[in-house]
């Protein structure tokens, strides 16, 4: 057992098998569809979830865990002996799974005075928060100390990037999520807008008239980024659109030096606010 226990929500949408042989520990996220309730990847899987959304009218609503939420899982790994959690969350800029965190922190913290609990905003989302939960689980099983684990997730913070295209904005906008590129909301159907995240909040990074377009767009952004001799960990990831992903990959392949990659499909709570047919890229260089 690692010494430092690593927490973090439905909405890293981490691959399962990861999430299991890191043994890393997760809240789900909820979704209310009218008057039911569901539990992101819980009560919600994937494959249902994106052929049922496109059927809708009116978007369902998302819902961070509440402090309770944490409370309990933090509990629960008091009770197996662990003194050391770091908690890792997607941007508090569009969620309050941050500060839910924090919340819960402070309501054990009497009760459970020898509980360190490190509480983190990835200022990011999808797989690149995934990517910081998964160095920081890594990090823990190798016996690395609470200040070296929570040390890495803080240098990932700001090298860690998401470039995302879809047929459509409008769930992002329905949503309430689309930031700053709310301007992108009126192009016409062939145009392929590109968005990312900077500081937390979801900006345009252009438009194409095309997917393949994008994706070559996505790989010069790439390269311009690292460098020809650039080293990166990439995330394929996707929304019901599994043979895009595939795409991507080959491509990124072929022209970068990919250290670890894997394909990732976004959980139900942040692809309500993507639609099926989103792909992307969650990448950060890696320095020797």
């Amino acid at each position: 057992m690692s010494i430092v226990a690593i927490v973090t929500d439905s909405v890293a949408s981490i691959p399962e098998s990861i999430i299991k042989t890191l043994n890393i520990q997760w809240v789900p996220y909820f979704i209310h569809w009218g008057k039911e309730t569901l539990l992101d990847l819980v009560t919600v899987d994937r494959d249902s979830f994106y052929k049922r959304l496109p059927t809708v009218k009116t978007l369902p609503k998302t819902a961070s865990p509440g402090p309770g939420d944490y409370v309990k899982i933090y509990k629960a790994l008091a009770d197996q002996g662990r003194t050391d959690i770091i908690s890792i969350h997607m941007t508090s800029k569009g969620s309050g799974a941050f500060q839910s965190a924090n919340i819960a922190r402070s309501m054990i913290a009497d009760e459970l005075p020898n509980l360190r609990i490190k509480v983190i905003d990835t200022l990011n989302v999808s797989l690149c928060h995934g990517w910081m939960v998964i160095e920081a689980a890594r990090a823990a099983m190798e016996g690395k100390s609470f200040t070296e684990v929570a040390e890495i997730v803080y240098r990932m913070v700001p090298m860690t990037h998401m470039i995302q295209t879809a047929d459509t904005l409008k769930y992002l906008y329905l949503g309430g999520r689309i930031g700053r590129a709310k301007h992108l909301i009126g192009s016409i159907m062939n145009i392929k807008p590109l968005i990312g995240m900077q500081d937390g909040i979801i900006v345009p990074l252009g438009q194409v008239r095309s997917r393949q377009r994008a994706y070559n767009k996505m790989m010069e952004m790439v390269e311009n980024a690292v460098g020809e001799s650039g080293k990166i960990k990439i995330a394929y990831v996707h929304a019901a659109a599994r043979d895009e992903a595939l795409k991507l990959q080959d491509m990124f392949t072929r022209r970068l030096t990919i250290v670890e990659d894997l394909i990732a499909e976004l959980s139900p709570a942040l692809g309500v606010h993507t639609g099926p047919g989103t792909v992307g890229i969650s990448y950060f260089p890696v320095i020797d």
